[in-house]
C-alpha cells in the first residue's frame, strides 16, 4: 500500500464535497508529474486530501478505490483520473507552513514542488501528519 497527497481547491471541491459524495472520480490533473503519480496509484492506498489556496492544509483522509484509467471527458488518453472514498477528517488541519517549520521533510514533494497536485507520502510523513492533527 502507498500512500497519497492529493491537492484541491476548496471553493471547486473540497473535502467536505468528498464526504458527503462519498466517493468521486478525481479528475483535472495535468502535470506531466502528477499524472505520473497518479498512474502508480492502486486499489487501497490511502491519499491525504490537502486544500490549496488560502487554507494551505491537510484536511482529511480518503482512499484510492480505483486504478487510473482515462479521464471520459478528455480526448487525449494521456490525461487520467481515479475514484477516491472519503475518509476521516482531521481533528484539526495541518497548516503547510507548520510543515515547512518543523523541518522535518525538507526533500518531500509537498514542500519541494509546491505546484505538483498529487505527490507521493511516506509512512513517516503521513504519521507525522497524524499526530500533528490530534
Amino acid at each position: 500500500m502507498k500512500r497519497w497527497l492529493m491537492k484541491t481547491e476548496p471553493n471547486e471541491y473540497s473535502f467536505q464535497d468528498l464526504q458527503k459524495d462519498g466517493r468521486t472520480v478525481w479528475d483535472g490533473v495535468k502535470a506531466p508529474g502528477a499524472l505520473k503519480n497518479m498512474r502508480a496509484m492502486q486499489k487501497g492506498d490511502k491519499v491525504l486530501i490537502y486544500h490549496t489556496g488560502k487554507e494551505r492544509s491537510v484536511i482529511g483522509t480518503g482512499e484510492v478505490v480505483t486504478e487510473a484509467f482515462p479521464d471520459p471527458d478528455q480526448k487525449d488518453d494521456r490525461y487520467l483520473v481515479v475514484e477516491i472514498e472519503a475518509g476521516q477528517e482531521l481533528n484539526s488541519p495541518v497548516d503547510l507552513a507548520d510543515i515547512k517549520k518543523s523541518n522535518l521533510f525538507p526533500d518531500w514533494d509537498l514542500v519541494r514542488l509546491p505546484r505538483l497536485s498529487i505527490v507521493p507520502v511516506s509512512e513517516k510523513q503521513w504519521n507525522k501528519v497524524m499526530e500533528w492533527s490530534s
